[in-house]
């Protein structure tokens, strides 16, 4: 039998709780190796719930691992994934990698020095409804323009959602949250981004309007406090096939385990995953400059 990989996890917040620990706990390749949080309580919680040990030294958790998961905000993130590249650890982050060109620069630089693998978990990416999508558009090609919104209510009054209490979400938006999903998918389809223009709207909406290095045009209208009533996620193109639309998604946690078993797969081949820490840091490029509101060219 092939020796299960030892995968600790950074982050003790509700995604953590939901979505990367019961992943990790049930993956038949993985070892479960700890938790470690800047809440010792709830890192012991978690650790109990799932039978593994909860971590009071980050490093100590980095020794005891081949991997780590990140579940933090970008910006604490950012520079313990630079230490666990260094202690010899895969990297399976969340986007946006950091919310700086630097600090996402120091990570994919650490991946590379360490010879570490990294995946950058961006949902539609690995959700098995969007994944197969995505990779049958990109081969099409002859794509001319794409229209994309994330429309979600998580800051609209009334809110339950655990998420909307998230200090760095109120702070950064639907920009740093949910563009780096849109990003992760318009990218790979239609080339890499070579202009940017974007717009302010009410409240954390922005709008991008985007050319692309493959010729074609995308918009994408991004929000956190959009009413309850007119939330909606969806992306279209339009090319020589006509106009196809991006399938609905689902189960967060099958996501996961997908990204896992691609952060696997790299680290076993030495290929390295196209969501990988160096697109991370090419999405945090595209993402600081609509956040200035400046014209990339």
């Amino acid at each position: 039998m092939t020796k299960a990989t030892r995968i600790g996890l950074l982050g003790t917040g509700p995604w953590a709780a939901r979505t990367h620990a019961p992943a990790l706990a049930a993956h038949p390749e993985v070892e479960f190796s700890g938790v470690w949080g800047r809440r010792p309580d709830a890192a012991a919680g978690i650790a109990a719930e799932y039978g593994t040990r909860a971590y009071g030294d980050v490093d100590a958790l980095f020794a005891a691992s081949d991997a780590v998961a990140v579940a933090l905000p970008p910006d604490v993130q950012a520079p313990l994934a630079s230490r666990a590249a260094a202690a010899g650890c895969h990297l399976l982050l969340d986007k946006p990698v950091a919310t700086s060109v630097a600090g996402a620069r120091e990570v994919a630089l650490a991946a590379e020095k360490a010879q570490v693998a990294s995946v950058v978990f961006c949902t539609l990416r690995f959700a098995e409804e969007t994944a197969p999508w995505v990779e049958e558009q990109a081969a099409a090609g002859g794509w001319y323009l794409a229209r994309a919104h994330w429309l979600g209510a998580l800051f609209t009054p009334g809110s339950t959602s655990a998420y909307a209490a998230s200090p760095w979400r109120r702070e950064k938006g639907a920009l740093w949250d949910v563009g780096p999903h849109v990003l992760s998918v318009l990218l790979p389809v239609l080339g890499d981004v070579t202009e940017l223009v974007a717009a302010p709207g009410p409240d954390d909406t922005r709008q991008l309007a985007l050319r692309h290095a493959g010729g074609a045009a995308s918009s994408a209208l991004l929000s956190l406090s959009t009413p309850a009533a007119a939330a909606d996620v969806g992306l279209t193109l339009h090319g020589d096939r006509g106009v196809v639309s991006m399938p609905r998604w689902g189960d967060a946690v099958a996501s996961f385990t997908s990204a896992v078993t691609a952060l696997l797969t790299a680290a076993r081949t030495g290929t390295p995953h196209p969501c990988d820490a160096r697109f991370g840091l090419r999405l945090t490029e595209i993402l600081a400059r609509a956040e200035s509101g400046a014209t990339e060219s």
